[in-house]
């Protein structure tokens, strides 16, 4: 019986493993440049208080992008497909309106993250570093054009692998005291300046354009499964799909801030990623230093992709219209050429425009919780009450969030 069990479960690994990999494409988002900005300045200025908001928006995380999947899977069509189906022209027009500009914040945080990375490797200027990141995300695109999605996958994670080992590096070398790690997931805010951060992280975690992306993404590689055989096992395939991807892209996040809390608190000059990867190579040497540097310019070359990929999902869905891959990537890095060329701080522009990611959530998880929990579109695959429960929880989390950062910056609390 044993030996039967164990045959059983490796043939089910060998069904569910090859349908693995969109939602490795959407966990991308979570770990983009933007995310290493927040979680860097957050631990280094408040240490490890913060840790508990990064534990909660990766379950936040995980739960939405199932959805999206799922929707995705049981109805053949993509959340902007249809948001639009559902709304009059203005409205329709309004909401692909802030959808761009969720989008064009996305792009922002990865080419300039990028540029950075670029200017540590090789001391390469800002703004031919986000040349040079721009263009080879086009060649990513172009893998995504002519070999298919699956190749596309296979890139997009050999890049999150790199990504991992370069912000989980520095842990290995210089791990931090369990103790002062379980003391940061007891809720809590020191001021106006954490909530901002807070709202940051939040943004960088939960990404409106992953959650907008990865219903194309399931679509895209598994089509409709409502009208056909292997219903279950697409849904139950992609549930693990996400809780493995999720899972990475969480273990990196929160690495990040254990590293900066860790190694970095106190350390002058680390309000900045060049900062904080000078003290990275004073404290840690080096090797880690590199390693650190190379993850960032995997994190800015893969999200920036799969960013544009996200646009374009947007674009189609909303207003009926398709541009090329490559086009829409050379419009897009035109708000973070600009922004370098002005000489802009780019952390605190990779950490403002988490914060626009975090005010664009509730626009595409209202939108999520209400088809998905429509049972004449989703059938029996619609939200149970607890998962409807669940969502509504996140949406409302999301908004105090937001409306109690709105009242202690006007208040300067």
């Amino acid at each position: 019986m044993a030996a039967a069990g164990t045959l059983s479960t490796t043939g089910r690994r060998r069904r569910v493993v090859p349908l693995l990999g969109p939602a490795f494409v959407a966990a991308i988002a979570y770990v983009d440049p933007g995310n290493v900005a927040a979680n860097l300045t957050a631990g280094a200025r408040y240490g490890f208080l913060l840790v508990w908001v990064l534990v909660v928006a990766n379950a936040m995380a995980v739960l939405v992008q199932y959805q999206s999947a799922k929707l995705g899977l049981v109805t053949g069509r993509t959340l902007p497909e249809l948001v639009g189906q559902r709304l009059r022209r203005p409205a329709r027009l309004a909401f692909w309106g802030q959808a761009e500009v969720v989008a064009a914040a996305t792009d922002l945080a990865e080419v300039i993250g990028g540029a950075i990375a670029l200017r540590l490797l090789f001391g390469t200027p800002l703004l031919l570093g986000g040349v040079i990141v721009g263009c080879v995300s086009m060649v990513l695109l172009a893998v995504q054009n002519h070999f298919g999605q699956r190749h596309f996958e296979a890139v997009v994670v050999a890049l999150l692998s790199v990504i991992t080992i370069g912000f989980v590096a520095g842990l290995v070398v210089n791990p931090p005291a369990p103790g002062e790690v379980a003391s940061g997931l007891v809720p809590r805010f020191a001021g106006t300046d954490s909530l901002l951060l807070a709202t940051s992280m939040l943004g960088a975690t939960v990404m409106p354009h992953a959650i907008y992306v990865h219903s194309a993404l399931t679509r895209d590689r598994h089509g409709s499964v409502a009208a056909r055989d292997g219903y279950v096992h697409l849904v139950r395939a992609s549930r693990w799909d996400v809780l493995g991807a999720l899972g990475v892209a969480g273990a990196v996040n929160i690495a990040m801030l254990l590293l900066a809390a860790s190694s970095l608190r106190g350390v002058p000059g680390t309000g900045t990623i060049e900062g904080a990867h000078a003290a990275v190579v004073s404290n840690l040497g080096p090797a880690i230093g590199l390693v650190f540097a190379i993850g960032l310019l995997a994190s800015g070359l893969a999200s920036t992709s799969v960013g544009c990929y996200a646009g374009a999902a947007i674009m189609q869905g909303l207003v009926h219209r398709q541009i090329p891959l490559l086009l829409r990537r050379l419009i897009t890095m035109i708000p973070a050429l600009a922004l370098l060329a002005l000489g802009a701080d780019p952390t605190w522009a990779l950490v403002i425009s988490q914060v626009i990611l975090s005010f664009g959530i509730p626009f595409a998880l209202v939108p999520l919780l209400r088809l998905t929990g429509d049972r004449d579109l989703m059938g029996h695959a619609v939200n149970r009450r607890v998962t409807g429960w669940a969502m509504t929880a996140v949406v409302l989390l999301v908004t105090m969030l937001n409306l109690a950062l709105i009242a202690l910056t006007l208040t300067g609390t």
